[in-house]
């Protein structure tokens, strides 16, 4: 079996691994915007090319006759890469542009759970102009400000982390409105977030474990947001959430995937993945993505224990509910090491060179190169090293030792996967559950 694989992150070295892992795949074709040795090692063929030339990217699929593609990367999914490839008879692990709208646009998900009746929306508005506006701000406790559509990550500014007054968020509001025209206004929930992604194929979900993210660049949740600095999964559930909180985020995933093919006339198919906050009073949605997380994918693929070519065919065809979708109960956190100045002024050009790893480490080339001297930073985050683990604190040891195994004008966040830091996270949640 021919697969073809679209992205050359950390993430799409994970999934390459465990395509190649199955006795299933004979060629890994590669569709990549820039060379990842990691991924290049296990592709048969390793093309690069620009990931929004969706009419290259259907040639290249012609030419070479995959079973079926996955998409990494949430920018081809919506500019219509799977509708291009559906056309050609080519299925794939992402839905159409249609579904990915829960991605690439923030109302449209927001308006979504309200005309369905799905719980775990916030106080929010969806303005296309300024009537309003202000008003509706000041009338909200604290604001967040979202930009309707894909801003890789950085769209979402929220009152006291990116800025302090109700002035300051609408000034960045109506710049939104400018350039998109449309922005969301909702309250400032307040909790502990946690992402439960699921495969989903149209009709069934089959979650993977609750993680948790981390998005600020420095220790303490300090600093500014980045693609995702780390993450870490216990072997049961978080221990700041209940089996409710998780059982709360599944129905509202299980609903959304419903609700969108209502909507849309087109089933979910690919990996629905809902980013939440427990709250006081039950779980909220924050937003959807619509493809593994980076670095989420590290932690849930790594304990994942069935065959990854079999979910993805299963999902393909609509047959999720015949497969024994099983993860492994352990725990993992995963680090990862970029680049000194990361996010607003990272170092590129730089050498990095990477020790022995412990046994238990494994990991993940994000945004490398190679060249006569080893690997060179080309800019975003570099490196993931994912650590396993009976216990969490095994599993953050081997993690550090990774990291640490980093010679380069790098850093990394010290207390992912910590236990004073996980400690903090459990006594909030007791404060605000009393």
């Amino acid at each position: 079996m021919k697969i073809l694989l679209i992205g050359n992150g950390a993430r799409e070295h994970i999934i390459a691994e465990k395509l190649k892992a199955s006795p299933k795949c004979d060629e890994l074709l590669v569709y990549a915007n820039k060379v990842n040795p990691g991924i290049k090692k296990l592709a048969s063929i390793y093309h690069v090319g620009k990931l929004d030339d969706v009419e290259a990217i259907r040639n290249f699929a012609k030419e070479n006759k995959p079973a079926f593609a996955i998409v990494g990367p949430e920018n081809p999914i919506a500019d219509g890469v799977v509708n291009a490839l559906s056309m050609i008879g080519i299925p794939s692990v992402a839905p159409m542009k249609e579904v990915g709208q829960l991605e690439s646009s923030k109302s449209f998900t927001r308006q979504l759970l309200t005309k369905y009746s799905i719980p775990g929306n916030p106080h929010f508005q969806v303005f296309e102009n300024e009537a309003g506006m202000d008003e509706y701000a000041h009338k909200l406790d604290q604001i967040v400000v979202k930009a309707d559509g894909l801003q890789g990550g950085k769209g979402v500014h929220v009152q006291g982390d990116h800025f302090q007054t109700v002035e300051e968020g609408l000034r960045y509001a109506k710049d939104c409105l400018a350039k998109d025209g449309r922005v969301v206004i909702e309250e400032k929930l307040i909790g502990q977030e946690f992402s439960l992604m699921s495969f989903c194929d149209g009709e069934h979900l089959a979650d993977m474990p609750p993680i948790q993210d981390h998005k600020r660049a420095f220790d303490g949740d300090k600093g500014p947001n980045t693609g995702g600095m780390g993450t870490y999964n216990y072997p049961d559930i978080l221990p700041f959430l209940t089996k409710k909180d998780v059982e709360e985020a599944h129905e509202i995933n299980v609903k959304v995937a419903e609700a969108v093919k209502k909507e849309t006339h087109t089933p979910f198919k690919g990996i629905l993945y809902g980013g939440f906050i427990a709250v006081k009073n039950g779980v909220r949605l924050i937003e959807y993505n619509v493809r593994l997380g980076d670095p989420e994918a590290m932690n849930a693929l790594t304990l994942l224990e069935t065959d990854f070519v079999d979910i993805c065919e299963a999902i393909t065809k609509g047959t999720l509910n015949h497969l024994d979708v099983r993860f492994a109960k352990k725990a993992t956190v995963c680090k990862y090491a970029v680049p000194e100045g990361y996010p607003e002024k990272p170092a590129k050009g730089e050498h990095i060179k990477i020790g022995p790893l412990p046994k238990g480490v494994t990991m993940y080339l994000a945004a490398v190169d190679e060249d006569a001297g080893g690997l060179v930073m080309t800019g975003s985050r570099a490196v993931a090293f994912v650590g396993v683990g009976n216990t969490i604190e095994e599993a953050e040891k081997l993690a550090q030792k990774g990291v640490e195994s980093v010679e380069g004008k790098i850093f990394y966040r010290k207390d992912i996967g910590t236990k004073e830091l996980i400690q903090k996270r459990i006594d909030m949640m007791k404060r605000l559950r009393g």
